[in-house]
């Protein structure tokens, strides 16, 4: 082999070796095919554990207005796993969620969205969206993503982390975060298709007749070639059905054989009544959301109304009275809203958040400063966080206003910008090497100079900058050489400014001192 080309292949080798040393190869438990695998069981857990509730809640949290229809879902679920390869926590909520949607985490987490079951035609169907989604957890379809991910981002960093047994608090920025992306994974055409096979072969085993996943996925490709925006918005998005994949699942239907096991129609449509009943209130609130969005507010509020009349007991059509009454400045009668929905649905953020907001407007800091620490509890978010930190910083708590101003200030929200600005108010004069970053350079003269840039969000003035020699264990060897940047320097920008410094070993420089600009 040519040297040099033995060279550059060389680091490649070596971390695919370090890789397999620390990772080593396992065996898929559900296709039983070798694959390299640093995600660990316990950690598959771990990851699904932590991101499932705060992904709930940005999901639209869970239906609660009718149990027996969560329980009915979990029966099913409970008839297939335990024909599943793996013996995982598997759990599974219904979502209150209008988008046709079902999702599988790592370690056995699952959801599908009230928007999906009212699909559905029979108890099968419903087998075939379950069994599919835990052939995605047995299988490790998401970890894989994961495992993917972090090759592709970290190489050696990735190994590193799974030797050390990592939960991964250290590569997230919280549940919510993690959640996200693992629900949004978009699985590719050989787990897809992996998924339908055992997804199948579990409703067999249980009992299922196969064949409804065929009308299931002809379902879904009728949908997707309408482009019905609703159904691509959700289940479609992570999960693209196809033609090939009906024939694939007819294949597999007519090896596996089953005619004669159940549809199960009649049960489902026995199950489902309460959510069918409901649909009329369900489709009045989404409407008014539509209308909300288009600010025609008297009539989403009529049709919040009739929301309720066909449904007193869903805390989200309450909820939307009370955005309804916040938007349009109604504050007390915001707040009786969000009383009405957190009664009926407490374990909520949002609508702990909202009525914080509307308490804050009439000046109730207690009530609304409580009401936001609710709601940051329930589902860490840089609105609550950001407020919680303007209302320490009213009383004086310096320290609890800049921990809430870091939280919220990772979000890219508006939110979050406001918090990064309160943040570089509060530290850039202490810390001013924190947000203006020097240099050294070479001017086109070949003078020595520094240039400073501005990182934080603020306009700076009185920037004061200095330069020492240090040898190489860090030991400063001369005094520092101080000079100041002229003028201000806004947000993003940098300045030089020209020394009459000497090129020499360990030269260094820092900036000492700046002023926000008025």
């Amino acid at each position: 082999m040519n040297q040099n080309l033995s060279r550059r292949l060389a680091p490649a080798a070596v971390l695919l070796g370090m890789l397999a040393l620390l990772c080593g190869c396992g065996t898929n438990p559900v296709t039983g095919e070798t694959e390299l695998q640093f995600i660990s069981t316990t950690q598959e857990i771990r990851m699904g554990e932590q991101a499932y509730f705060p992904t709930r809640q940005v999901q639209g949290g869970d239906y609660v207005v009718h149990p027996d229809v969560t329980a009915y879902v979990r029966s099913v679920n409970q008839r297939l796993t335990a024909v599943a390869h793996r013996d995982l926590p598997f759990e599974i909520v219904v979502l209150n969620s209008s988008v046709p949607n079902a999702w599988a985490m790592p370690g056995g987490k699952m959801a599908i969205n009230r928007g999906l079951l009212v699909k559905l035609q029979s108890e099968a169907e419903l087998a075939a969206v379950l069994g599919h989604e835990i052939v995605h957890s047995a299988a490790r379809h998401s970890a894989q993503a994961q495992e993917r991910g972090m090759l592709l981002q970290g190489g050696l960093l990735a190994a590193q982390v799974a030797a050390a047994g990592s939960d991964y608090r250290d590569l997230i920025a919280g549940g919510s975060l993690l959640g996200a992306q693992l629900v949004s994974t978009k699985y590719g055409r050989d787990a897809e298709l992996e998924a339908d096979l055992y997804g199948m072969q579990y409703m067999f085993e249980a009992g299922y007749n196969p064949a409804a996943a065929i009308d299931l996925q002809q379902t879904f490709v009728s949908l997707s070639e309408g482009r019905q925006s609703n159904w691509l918005d959700g289940l479609f998005a992570s999960h693209p059905p196809s033609q090939a994949r009906v024939e694939r699942n007819r294949e597999t239907a007519s090896r596996l054989g089953g005619s004669e096991l159940e549809y199960g129609r009649q049960r489902y449509r026995s199950a489902m009544a309460p959510l069918l009943k409901d649909q009329a209130a369900y489709d009045a609130h989404d409407a008014a959301l539509k209308a909300a969005a288009k600010k025609q507010y008297q009539e989403a509020d009529r049709l919040a109304d009739k929301a309720i009349r066909l449904q007193p007991r869903e805390a989200k059509f309450h909820g939307l009275k009370g955005d309804l009454a916040l938007v349009t400045d109604k504050y007390q009668s915001a707040t009786r809203h969000y009383d009405k929905a957190i009664a009926r649905y407490p374990e909520y953020f949002a609508f702990h958040l909202q009525k914080g907001l509307a308490l804050r407007e009439l000046g109730r800091v207690e009530p609304a400063v409580a009401s936001l620490r609710r709601s940051n509890e329930l589902l860490p978010n840089p609105i609550a966080q950001k407020l919680l930190g303007d209302f320490a910083l009213l009383e004086g708590n310096r320290s609890a206003a800049l921990s809430y101003y870091q939280s919220a200030a990772g979000s890219q929200s508006p939110y979050g910008e406001e918090a990064r600005v309160a943040l570089a108010q509060l530290q850039l004069e202490d810390k001013p090497g924190q947000y203006l970053k020097s240099a050294l350079a070479r001017d086109a003269q070949g003078r020595i100079v520094i240039v400073v840039r501005n990182e934080s969000p603020l306009t700076v003035t009185n920037i004061e900058v200095g330069a020492a020699y240090f040898d190489p264990n860090g030991r400063q060897l001369s005094e520092a050489k101080r000079y100041r940047v002229r003028g201000t320097l806004p947000a993003g920008k940098q300045a030089s400014v020209v020394t009459r410094l000497q090129e020499g070993r360990g030269l260094r420089a820092a900036v000492l001192s700046a002023r926000i600009a008025e």
